[in-house]
């Protein structure tokens, strides 16, 4: 059995324990926490163990701490960093390098430049097999994950008919756990955005993709608005919506008026975090006219990276073929069931 460390216990950190306690094939050993918070007796009521680095060990004084993260690094298979961007690198220098250690990065980190933890951005639609034999790989954000799942698909049905794609990002501003964070009344530009070129480590360098993003006063997921230029006549959004019938992690819904409406919807399910963990097509609102055809889906923030860590943990721990660990993570995450159920609540009338 390997054994995995959790370095961070936020909005990542805490969710992807939440379903790795339930696979057998692994043993947690425990999370990381740098902030003697209320945070800290959450992870123990869940059965968690909690370590704080070496030198903090007096600040957590008042917590029943299992060690440090050092100790529990030395004592792991592969380490999920789950910490703010841009510490991810650091953690990279100075905790897994040093002891050959395999760790998964989050989308905050880079695969360019002086801080990049990987060269290779994952995403298990698009390039599963490429994280066998890595030790260190990055796994994109939830927009960047998102688009994959819908590019892949449309990529793999329509090749080269296919002339352009223009995406324009409408994000969330916090997540909805962080209460402590206000909401602006303001629709904030993002000036080159990453989400374009973050997309390209796996969908091709000189893919036509065009991403702009703008964020908006909403804890309520993300909605991408997607433009698909073909080089003829652009299918009919039937034929578009067939495509995604049997796509893992992609529901098509008609009548949701709203992102609220898919997460209030996932509340009264008692799904995890409230999250679906997946791309919702608000099909009401897709659109063929020429050559063009314009789709609208919301992205689960968060919620949709956790099976993502779950499916590359699986890459490089045990490097399965892609089938095998595609059953595996659907026995824990019963992402088919809670398609089902999104489709059939927000069904056509």
């Amino acid at each position: 059995m390997k054994k995995i460390f959790v370095n961070g216990y936020g909005s990542i950190g805490s969710r992807i324990t939440s379903f790795l306690k339930d696979d057998p094939e692994i043993s947690v050993i425990g999370v990381g926490k740098y902030s003697p918070d209320d945070d800290v007796n959450v992870a123990i009521s869940r059965g968690l163990n909690v370590y704080v680095p070496e030198k903090k060990l007096d600040d957590f004084k008042n917590f029943k701490i299992a060690g440090s993260i050092e100790s529990a690094l030395d004592d792991c298979d592969l380490v999920i960093d789950a910490a703010p961007g841009g510490h991810g690198f650091k953690n990279k220098k100075n905790l897994y390098e040093p002891r050959n250690l395999m760790a998964i990065y989050q989308g905050g980190e880079a695969v360019h430049g002086d801080e990049a933890v990987s060269d290779l951005l994952f995403n298990s639609r698009a390039n599963y097999t490429e994280a066998f034999g890595k030790k260190h790989v990055m796994q994109g954000s939830c927009n960047v994950t998102g688009m994959g799942r819908i590019l892949e698909p449309l990529r793999e049905k329509y090749g080269d008919r296919l002339k352009r794609f223009d995406v324009t990002l409408i994000r969330r501003w916090a997540d909805i756990e962080q209460t402590d964070k206000k909401l602006s009344d303001t629709i904030e530009m993002t000036e080159k955005p990453h989400h374009g070129e973050d997309v390209k480590e796996y969908f091709g360098k000189d893919a036509p993709l065009f991403v702009r993003a703008v964020k908006v006063p909403t804890r309520q997921m993300h909605l991408h608005i997607m433009d698909i230029r073909f080089n003829e006549t652009a299918p009919s959004p039937d034929e578009l919506h067939k495509l995604f019938e049997n796509e893992y992690g992609v529901a098509t819904l008609w009548t949701a008026k709203g992102t609220k409406d898919v997460r209030d919807y996932a509340n009264t399910m008692n799904f995890n975090f409230t999250d679906t963990n997946m791309i919702h097509i608000h099909a009401n609102m897709t659109v063929s006219i020429g050559d063009t055809i314009q789709m609208m889906y919301s992205d689960d923030q968060t919620g949709i990276v956790i099976p993502e860590n779950h499916m590359l943990m699986q890459a490089m721990l045990f490097e399965k073929p892609y089938e095998e660990a595609f059953k595996h993570t659907e026995s824990i995450f019963n992402m088919k069931e809670k398609k089902m159920q999104l489709q059939e609540r927000f069904a056509r009338t």
